[in-house]
């Protein structure tokens, strides 16, 4: 898929230098797959904030066994 895209040459030509990548698209499709990436935790570590816990169990007790 051909794109036109008005992508900040200063910000690519860090990234390549930053990245090591061989091209400029090498550049491009790993900070979008970093992007992702994080995004993706971003959700992952919101969930944490939604857990329930059974205000009955007793961890203490299972230690004695």
């Amino acid at each position: 898929m051909a794109t036109n895209l008005g992508i900040d040459t200063d910000l690519l030509d860090e990234a390549l230098k930053v990245g090591g990548q061989k091209s400029k698209k090498d550049t491009v499709n790993l900070a979008l797959e970093e992007f992702i990436r994080k995004r993706k935790q971003r959700e992952i570590i919101s969930l944490f904030d939604e857990i329930v816990y059974e205000p009955l169990y007793d961890y203490k007790k299972l230690r004695k066994r």
